[in-house]
């Protein structure tokens, strides 16, 4: 019995870990079209996945010359996604430009 336990567990772990990455994000970006060099996935929020949550958050970035982002800014979606999906967000790089340039992304959160 203490097999079934531990498979049991581990079936629960690897579940657990699957579940944080069933944020998608999608780089639809408007603006200037500066290609993501690195995304950063979403974390799913625990309130959403218990209420199975789902949709699309509109996320506005500034991006600095050499890529980072300077700020964001929610443009639309589920409250309770919005502050995972601008954590996010925050921490992609962009390629380098010569100039500041807005970007909006999508980020799509499916519940698994």
């Amino acid at each position: 019995m203490s097999n079934r336990k531990a498979v049991v567990s581990v079936v629960t772990i690897i579940m657990a870990v699957l579940g944080f990455a069933t944020a998608q994000n999608t780089a639809e970006t408007a603006g200037s079209g500066r290609k993501v060099v690195s995304r950063v996935a979403p974390i799913y929020p625990e309130l959403a996945r218990r209420m199975r949550l789902q949709g699309t958050v509109r996320v506005e970035a500034v991006v600095k010359p050499n890529g980072s982002v300077r700020t964001t800014r929610v443009l639309g979606g589920n409250p309770v996604l919005a502050e995972a999906a601008t954590d996010a967000v925050s921490k992609w790089k962009f390629e380098a430009g010569p100039n500041e340039t807005t970007e909006v992304v999508q980020l799509v959160f499916v519940p698994q």
